[in-house]
């Protein structure tokens, strides 16, 4: 899958953006002032997804499905995310789905105290829903 972000940054001189290291273990933890909002609402489109058949990676248990999808977020000057990258499971519209919550979760949403200009961390979003 082409990163449109990258392509447009080459294509005006740019440099592009960098990738997160191969062993996200080593990221610390995204510190978020606020975390998101566990609404049922989040998970209306990766349900559909699923129900679809373009998504198999949800886990079915007695109490309803769940999908987790860890994401590496790079938080840039003013505590503010210039990238995120979701980790992929084969599944790439719930994979940009949960980058664009995480990117917006994240806009003035993380500790500037906690991280570092031009540093990756990691977060995780957990979806789910009843059976």
């Amino acid at each position: 899958m082409i990163d449109v972000l990258v392509l447009a940054a080459q294509l005006a001189g740019a440099s592009p953006l960098p990738m997160p290291p191969q062993d996200w273990s080593v990221l610390r933890p995204l510190p978020l002032m606020r975390s998101a909002d566990d609404s049922p609402n989040l998970s209306g489109f990766v349900r559909a997804e699923v129900k679809a058949g373009r998504c198999t990676a949800a886990i079915a248990a007695a109490q309803g499905w769940t999908l987790r999808i860890d994401l590496a977020v790079l938080v840039g000057p003013g505590a503010q995310p210039r990238r995120v990258v979701p980790r992929a499971i084969a599944c790439p519209s719930v994979e940009q789905y949960a980058a664009g919550l995480v990117s917006s979760l994240a806009r003035g949403n993380i500790a500037a105290a906690a991280t570092d200009p031009d540093t990756w961390y990691r977060t995780s979003l957990t979806f789910s829903w009843p059976a």
